[in-house]
């Protein structure tokens, strides 16, 4: 077999590094080298090619089409290079299952349960990744993904992971609420803005109550200030699932009706490591089975 015509390495971790920074100096610093040997580097790569990659600009270094299009293909070697490295790093007589997931959901649905998960299987470590962004599975190093959405997805493994639905939820400390109108001259918890409540109080023929709340950007915080009594939050059920089993949270009125949205799991087709991948959905379906039960058998108020 012919030995491969590939450029230096060096040569094109400069040039990854430069397209990225937009800049030699930036990607010197990088590299720990000087931005001269940077531009020699670079120089003597568009040489080989036979044609340039960056437009130099007064103070500005921009990609050519060609440095773009190359660009791609040089980043998802990279990327293969790191995943491969990074799996024989791995201690020998494990597997490595990299989890990415949102805020929302690694902190009240799949941490509080991950040590159940690496009892049954210890063979396996875990790496968890908090990301709201679309996964990248070659490039962020993920195994599988978990995001909130109107599923399935195209070119991807999906596993549907139940029902979702709003509650209200609240402390057990709080003062018993036996109606809306009662809900209403409770504080409310509110996520992103006021909608949520509103559609609530509406469906219950009422008008949302018109005083000052507490406004979160994350769902997570608005459970958390449930949890402390500050209030009655209008939360997914995945997400306070575990509270009200473990009753450190009540639901004073009925769910809502499922939503169009659900948690998936997604990973890849026809992906490598198969077998890890079928734990992690096995465990997954039977707590979130679980916790379908135990909403079935009636959430304590």
């Amino acid at each position: 077999m012919a030995a491969r015509k590939l450029p230096s390495l060096n040569a094109l971790r400069a040039f990854e590094a430069s397209a990225r920074h937009c800049s030699f100096t930036l990607a010197a610093q990088e590299l720990h080298v000087t931005q001269g040997a940077v531009s020699h580097q670079i120089k003597a790569l568009e040489e080989e090619l036979g044609l340039p990659l960056f437009e130099r600009l007064p103070n500005q270094l921009r990609l050519t089409r060609a440095g773009q299009d190359y660009l791609v293909a040089i980043r998802d070697a990279f990327d293969r290079i790191e995943r491969a490295t990074g799996h024989l790093r791995t201690p020998a007589g494990r597997q490595r299952l990299a989890i990415s997931c949102s805020p929302n959901f690694s902190s009240k649905w799949l941490v509080p349960r991950l040590g159940e998960f690496t009892a049954q299987h210890p063979h396996l470590e875990l790496r968890l990744e908090q990301s709201e962004r679309h996964a990248n599975f070659v490039r962020d190093d993920i195994d599988v993904a978990i995001r909130y959405g109107v599923g399935p997805w195209p070119e991807l493994e999906c596993l549907r992971l139940g029902d979702e639905c709003l509650v209200p939820v609240c402390s057990p400390s709080l003062p018993a609420m036996r109606s809306a109108h009662e809900l209403a001259a409770a504080t409310l918890l509110h996520v992103h803005d006021q909608r949520g409540w509103s559609d609530w109080f509406l469906a219950q023929g009422l008008a949302a109550p018109d005083k000052a709340s507490i406004l979160f950007n994350h769902e997570s915080a608005s459970i958390d200030a449930a949890l402390a009594g500050q209030g009655v939050a209008l939360a997914r059920s995945s997400l306070v699932a575990l509270a009200l089993r473990q009753r450190t949270l009540i639901a004073p009125f009925a769910p809502g009706p499922a939503l169009a949205e659900a948690y998936w799991m997604i990973c890849p087709r026809n992906g490598k490591d198969e077998e890890k991948l079928a734990l992690f959905a096995d465990w997954l379906r039977r707590s979130v089975e679980a916790d379908r039960q135990f909403r079935a058998a009636g959430y304590p108020v």
